[in-house]
């Protein structure tokens, strides 16, 4: 029984009780019973609003996370990690190498130029690639790859 119910279940009582309403205790249980009444109307509202808020809710959060796939451009549906905001396919801005999960398959290396960390992708089918801070061209061949954590 909800709460709706038990409130219209008082009210049947008092009805079966004969209760005079222009009795001092007879007004006191009716304004009691109708505050009643109000409260559990409120209440049901108020749940019901609950209900809709969880859904929509809901449905923003995979919305979210569609959006968050198509801005991080993650292949990997279980990543939960920020690794995968590079911004071009030969090198990343250095982020995403600050990642412990096998989603991420960058190295990095010290550019020879300007000391800059580079990150780049394991699969890049280049031979070299360019520093984005001073543009110099560096050979894959020719680094060696540092540990990134």
């Amino acid at each position: 029984m909800n709460i709706t119910e038990k409130a219209a279940y008082l009210k049947g009582l008092m009805a079966g009780m004969e209760i005079k309403d222009d009795s001092k205790e007879g007004k006191l249980f009716k304004a009691i019973a109708d505050l009643l009444e109000d409260i559990c109307l409120t209440v049901a509202d108020l749940e019901d609003g609950q209900a809709y808020l969880e859904e929509y809710i809901d449905e923003i959060d995979m919305d979210l996370g569609e959006v968050e796939r198509d801005i991080y451009e993650c292949d990997d549906d279980d990543c939960d990690c920020d690794c995968c905001d590079c911004d071009d396919d030969d090198y990343c801005d250095g982020d995403c190498c600050n990642c412990d999960d096998d989603c991420c398959d960058c190295f990095a290396t010290i550019c020879p130029t300007c000391g800059e960390e580079i990150c780049y992708d394991v699969d890049l089918a280049a031979d070299s690639i360019i520093c984005p801070s001073c543009n110099t061209e560096i050979e894959l061949e020719d680094i060696e790859d540092i540990d990134v954590e």
